[in-house]
């Protein structure tokens, strides 16, 4: 079997979509997952707007692809991009395909990439919308990334959706119905279902450390087998003790006599 860091991915980028300031976030971030062959940006390289992209194309071995503006207001590197995804997807050449954008045109695209076997990672802005993180395999918030202080508010991601999802996948896990599963088997299942789910989004490195903000979850860190220095976390929903009953009152049986008549 393959390993994930041993994949080639064809990077692609919409420079009239994407700021320059994530170029090394965007790189960076894709080096996790494996080695980045095809590194195109995609722009009108005579407007004036690309401007801030040429100075760091030579620093970051990006191609850059003109695409000129045919029509005012439209951005023309959609379809220039699309055409060559299509052609790298059928030259076999890489596994899967990294579309940096926030721009929902791009929805119909990822979906034919997948459903040609290819992982596709997506990587916008907050901005995006679900459509678009939603048929990636993965979505990455640039500005997530890039930003200290973090305002999730503007995603659709929240605590609440998150903790759903949790509830749903932790008893399909529990085999042994002991209520403790693998925290990294909830996450594979957990980042399928939820493509732009990250811990950073909450502020969190790991997700671990976000899980412990959520009411109504255990973590258990338990130490690898042979490996002390290996720690495996286990998640579990919180059991809640049952309420106690309040004791009755005893009730007097003394009878009240009552006089013959």
């Amino acid at each position: 079997m393959q390993n994930l860091l041993d994949k080639k991915f064809a990077l692609l980028i919409d420079s009239e979509n994407i700021s320059p300031k994530y170029i090394t976030a965007i790189l960076d971030e894709l080096s996790k997952y494996g080695i980045v062959t095809y590194k195109r940006l995609y722009g009108n390289w005579t407007s004036k707007g690309a401007e801030s992209w040429k100075s760091i194309l030579l620093a970051h071995a990006l191609t850059p692809v003109q695409q000129f503006n045919y029509t005012t207001g439209k951005n023309s590197t959609d379809s220039s991009m699309i055409i060559d995804a299509m052609d790298i997807l059928y030259s076999g050449n890489v596994d899967g395909f990294c579309i940096a954008s926030s721009d929902s045109d791009f929805t119909k695209l990822c979906t034919r990439l997948r459903e040609s076997g290819k992982y596709v990672i997506g990587m916008g802005e907050k901005k995006a919308p679900k459509s678009f993180t939603a048929t990636c395999d993965k979505f990455v918030y640039l500005d997530v990334l890039k930003e200290d202080s973090i305002s999730h508010e503007q995603t659709s991601l929240t605590k609440e959706v998150v903790a759903s999802t949790l509830l749903n996948i932790i008893p399909e896990l529990d085999e042994d119905k002991d209520g403790w599963v693998s925290l990294s088997d909830v996450f594979n299942i957990l980042s399928k279902r939820l493509p732009d789910y990250d811990s950073r989004v909450f502020g969190h490195s790991k997700t671990s450390n976000f899980v412990k903000t959520l009411d109504g979850f255990e973590i258990d860190a338990r130490e690898g087998a042979g490996d002390k220095k290996c720690i495996n976390y286990y998640i579990r929903v919180k059991k809640v003790k049952p309420a106690r009953t309040p004791r009755k009152r005893a009730t007097s049986t003394k009878k009240v006599a009552t006089k013959k008549k």
